[in-house]
């Protein structure tokens, strides 16, 4: 959000060119559209994702001979998800004075800690691991504390839309290998409803996660172009799952993951990068670098008109503002059930910014 700005600094503030939008109505304009989808997130979870870990599952019916490899790959997402509540925490005060964030974090907060229980009982239904060893596992996790990858919040923002989708991607591949579908030999034949039914319910909720900061981004990507292109290079430049470095013995567990055909830098490149530029109007990790790498290299004379010729052809902008107009009639739709459309409504404001074809 905008900082704000003692009077006797008002003269050392840049003015914004007539015609554009100050930096302050961009973030007014983010943050309401930010509330809106929470609303509608809100609800929209609570009527078609409302399950519980202990209750939606027969867990007694859980395999208790299944090979240790898919154990491993169990246990590994169990311990990533322990960490829930550190990753709530963090994010929350990192966006704390943005009411639509804040209260999605604490949203998604909740549907996490639900990730992190049905993957304990999986853990402890499988008969693997005793109870014992479950609880001075979960002491040696929580003995280590998780702490944000970036420092801010447009980053953070941009990393939990990889993050949430490599996510999904490794439950629905587990949920496959569940199925009886693997296509690794030492795998084929391992089928267990009880499981699939579980990683399937937990990628369903973690798609969700996906579209809700997947839409944050593209509102950051219409109103602030070059800040998030350059957050979104930042990020996959050096982007990691979440406790790769809390979590014990982690090097065995990706090793397993990935033998197991269900994560690995090539997914990352091909089913996580180029979904979420696909979804963002970016071409290729290439165009992104090369058109950023361009508008630095423009001399900037007056303002920052030069730079932005080059910024508005390093991604589609104009799939960017049609996503950001439905994002709106979705919440303008939702507004009108309740009646807010009459009292506060949330309206799309176009940027000015944005160069029009004749």
């Amino acid at each position: 959000m905008a900082s704000i700005v003692p009077p006797n600094m008002l003269s050392n503030v840049p003015r914004t060119p007539a015609g554009l939008l100050s930096n302050r109505e961009k973030d007014t304009l983010i943050e309401r559209a930010f509330t809106g989808l929470y609303r509608w997130y809100t609800a929209r979870s609570q009527e078609t994702r409302n399950w519980n870990a202990d209750l939606s599952f027969d867990w007694r019916k859980l395999r208790t001979d299944l090979p240790e490899e898919v154990i491993t790959v169990v246990q590994g997402f169990f311990a990533v998800e322990q960490y829930a509540p550190d990753y709530t925490s963090e994010l929350l005060n990192l966006v704390r004075a943005s009411h639509g964030r804040s209260h999605f974090q604490m949203r998604w907060g909740s549907e996490e800690e639900k990730h992190a229980d049905a993957w304990e009982n999986a853990v402890l239904f499988s008969r693997q691991r005793t109870p014992e060893w479950i609880r001075e596992y979960k002491e040696r996790l929580k003995s280590k504390q998780w702490e944000l990858p970036f420092p801010d919040a447009i980053h953070n923002l941009v990393y939990t839309v990889f993050q949430e989708r490599a996510t999904q991607l490794n439950y629905l591949n587990l949920m496959k290998i569940a199925q009886g579908k693997s296509e690794k030999p030492h795998l084929q034949g391992v089928q267990d409803p009880v499981l699939a039914q579980v990683a399937q319910t937990i990628a369903i909720d973690e798609a969700a996660h996906y579209n809700f900061f997947l839409e944050g981004v593209r509102l950051y990507l219409y109103y602030y172009p070059q800040k998030t292109l350059e957050a979104i290079k930042n990020v996959i430049g050096q982007f990691s799952m979440p406790a790769q470095q809390l979590v014990p013995d982690w090097d065995h567990f990706f090793e397993t993951v990935y033998k197991a055909g269900i994560y690995g830098p090539r997914d990352f490149s091909r089913d996580v990068m180029q979904v979420a530029f696909r979804n963002l109007g970016i071409e290729s990790r290439k165009k992104l670098e090369d058109g950023i790498k361009k508008t630095r290299e423009v001399p900037d004379f007056e303002g920052e008109q030069a730079r932005t010729t080059i910024i508005w052809d390093t991604f589609d902008y104009g799939a960017i503002e049609g996503d950001v107009k439905r994002l709106h009639v979705k919440i303008q739709d939702y507004e009108k059930k309740i009646g807010l459309d009459e009292l506060d409504p949330t309206e799309f404001v176009e940027n000015p910014e944005v160069p029009r074809k004749e």
